[in-house]
């Protein structure tokens, strides 16, 4: 279970545009509170709180004790970086985080597309 103020989120090693995300999100994140796991690693099943292939189905991360996924796990990990702290608090409010995981939802559709002009 996480620190007040600490994130864990789960996310594919293994994907090419998951890799970048990652990537600015470590140089952002610059208190050290996030804690990213990759959950395509071999060991994943001990580290993820659901089975592996569940959490690279969708973004996972959670937030004081709680797992969240889609828009709200992005939401927390933005609330975890100063910079981004304004966007994670407003997507508190229901009907943006509600807009936001429609946008995650269409994200998804186009995400194999994605990464295969990625790679």
């Amino acid at each position: 279970m996480n620190l007040v103020g600490q994130v864990t989120v789960w996310h594919d090693g293994t994907c090419p545009l998951c890799q970048r995300e990652i990537a600015l999100m470590r140089r952002f994140d610059t208190n050290g509170a996030i804690t990213f796991i990759d959950a395509s690693a071999p060991d994943a099943a001990q580290t993820c709180p659901l089975e592996p292939a569940l959490m690279l189905e969708r973004f996972h991360a959670e937030e004081e004790g709680r797992l969240l996924s889609g828009a709200a796990a992005f939401a927390a990990m933005w609330r975890a970086v100063p910079m981004l702290r304004p966007f994670g608090l407003a997507a508190r409010h229901p009907l943006i985080l509600r807009g936001l995981e429609a946008l995650y939802i269409r994200f998804l559709r186009v995400r194999p597309r994605l990464q295969r002009m990625l790679r």
